[in-house]
């Protein structure tokens, strides 16, 4: 089997290659191929991963190539994890917004909305060649911001994109830890949008224990969640939110804490990943990812006074290359499986129409990803979910269109952006920051409409 890793020069590939490396079964990946438009960056990653796969005899074989054609043909998966102007660009994304005193952060709010602007453009891209050239392929987008760069895939690909993210796998693993039960025994009610969604229970052998947790505030306040949203608001909504809802219940003092911060975090990882690259070796990246897992959400956690992250935690850092195994196992396989994954709403939730990219668990076959049926949103989440899908309607949109007022609309009808003021500056700002956004910008590239 063939697995495409489109972005394949970038900093978690080695997480990918090591769960492969990690699957012995009949039908396993037999051969990788890494795409990236930085040929430096993809020398640097082969040579990680054939360190990575020392000692390993039926280690999949990899190859690298800057051309996006070639590394599509004959694949089985692709497996999409681009940055659409590096950390660079995530870091200006960060310091624009702060400038105006909103969030900056790289898929919530003013920041979300200049990369996915600069994104789905490239994301289209990738879905027309991958309906040509390998179109019996099954995309697997990491992307972000990857609710938005999914749906935007979804329109040229349909079904055979599914999009993937860790936050909700870590945020089921660590309720069911706190009970005492083991995450593979535990039914995780989750529902909502890419970043924007919510653990409503947890079933063990039938029954729901999210009601003893919250009921207990000794074990509440003992994990990350807890910690991060404080127990007596979790009592309120009568759920755990998935952590980066912190950037919306707790926007001023999130803003706060990263206007006061040395650096922001795309800068902060700009500086590390530099050096990384300067020497690449698997000792280096190994040292590098685990800084890079220890400071995440950092900025979050001093706002809400949560402290360290769990040594727990850290041990299981990562997720998402488990989680696109378990896609790829089971869709290859027809191993049947349950995962969390950003698929076509279809008529899960009554509140948005069926193409509308959601976060919820799914049954997975040989045909795809299957939403489950859901019990409705309360009136709070199904307001904050149906506004933040309007938002990301309207980036798709200016993202067809190059039209400049529709980009100030998505902008404008943010939760997280208080002032169409503001959001007629951000893109004004945002344009000149970024090449990749000059369409936005007149200039006879694309005509608004």
């Amino acid at each position: 089997m063939r697995l495409t890793i489109l972005g394949g020069g970038g900093f978690r590939v080695p997480l990918v290659y090591g769960a492969l490396l990690a699957d012995h079964a009949p039908g396993r990946v037999t051969e990788v191929t890494l795409h990236d438009v930085d040929a430096d960056r993809l020398r640097a990653i082969t040579g990680v991963l054939r360190e990575q796969a020392t000692g390993v005899p039926d280690a999949p074989a990899v190859r690298a190539t800057t051309d996006l054609d070639e590394a599509l043909r004959g694949a089985d998966f692709v497996f999409s994890a681009i940055r659409v102007g590096g950390l660079a660009g995530r870091a200006a994304d960060e310091q624009v917004a702060l400038a105006e005193g909103v969030l900056g952060q790289e898929t919530v709010g003013a920041g979300g909305i200049a990369y996915g602007l600069r994104t789905v453009p490239v994301a289209v891209h990738i879905a027309r060649r991958v309906k040509e050239v390998a179109p019996d392929a099954w995309v697997i987008n990491f992307t972000n911001p990857a609710g938005l760069v999914t749906e935007a895939m979804s329109r040229h690909l349909g079904d055979r994109v599914i999009g993937i993210c860790d936050s909700p796998v870590g945020l089921g693993r660590r309720v069911a830890r706190v009970l005492g039960a083991d995450p593979a025994d535990a039914w995780v009610d989750y529902v909502g949008l890419n970043h924007l969604g919510w653990l409503r229970g947890l079933r063990v052998r039938g029954r729901d224990e999210l009601p003893r947790l919250l009921a207990d505030e000794k074990l509440l306040g003992s994990f990350e969640e807890g910690r991060l949203f404080g127990t007596d608001w979790l009592r309120s909504i009568g759920a755990i939110p998935n952590e980066y809802l912190h950037y919306y219940y707790f926007n001023r003092e999130t803003v706060r804490a990263y206007r006061e911060a040395e650096r922001t975090r795309g800068a902060f990882l700009a500086d590390q990943q530099t050096a990384f690259y300067a020497g690449p070796s698997y000792a280096s990246w190994d040292r590098t990812r685990a800084e890079r897992e220890a400071t995440y959400m950092a900025h979050n956690r001093e706002a809400s006074g949560a402290g360290e992250r769990d040594a727990a935690d850290l041990e299981e850092s990562g997720g998402y290359e488990k989680v696109a195994l378990a896609l790829m196992r089971a869709i290859a396989r027809d191993e049947r499986a349950t995962l969390i994954l950003n698929v076509r709403n279809r008529r899960t939730l009554a509140a948005l129409d069926a193409d509308a990219v959601i976060e919820v668990p799914c049954l997975v076959d040989a045909n795809g990803a299957h939403p489950v049926a859901v019990d409705p949103l309360p009136l709070h989440a199904t307001g904050l979910v149906t506004a933040v899908k309007a938002v990301e309607r309207e980036v798709l949109a200016a993202a067809e269109s190059g039209s400049r007022a529709t980009a100030v609309k998505a902008f404008a009808l943010h939760p997280l952006v208080d002032s169409v003021t503001v959001a007629d500056r951000l893109v004004d700002s945002y344009i000149g920051a970024h090449s990749g956004l000059a369409y936005l910008s007149g200039g006879g590239r694309r005509k608004d409409v």
